[in-house]
């Protein structure tokens, strides 16, 4: 696979590796956050569409996976449906008992 990246840095700053790292590093925000917005709350067919609506929904849905990270799920899809079974869940999760 060939990877093409635009840097600013000069010939002999940009070393191999370190850039390597980057682009890893912005795939690992990609497949953490992204996509898990993407599939598990299907945000592509979202019809929030007008005013601060997107952006509002974009921060829940952060918060949401955030909390759910924090509280130590790895599986987000399988931690949203768990909490789903349960109204005290979230609440658990947020700590508002």
């Amino acid at each position: 696979m060939t990877v093409y990246a635009i840097t600013s840095l000069a010939a002999f700053q940009a070393d191999p590796v370190l850039l390597a790292r980057w682009i890893r590093g912005q795939w690992s925000i990609e497949n953490r956050l992204h996509w898990v917005r993407d599939v598990s709350f299907d945000e592509d067919r979202s019809q929030v569409r007008t005013a601060h609506g997107p952006q509002v929904m974009a921060a829940l849905r952060n918060l949401a996976i955030t909390a759910l990270r924090l509280s130590g799920a790895t599986n987000i899809a399988a931690a949203l449906r768990h909490h789903a079974r349960d109204t005290s869940r979230p609440l658990a999760t947020y700590a508002i008992t």
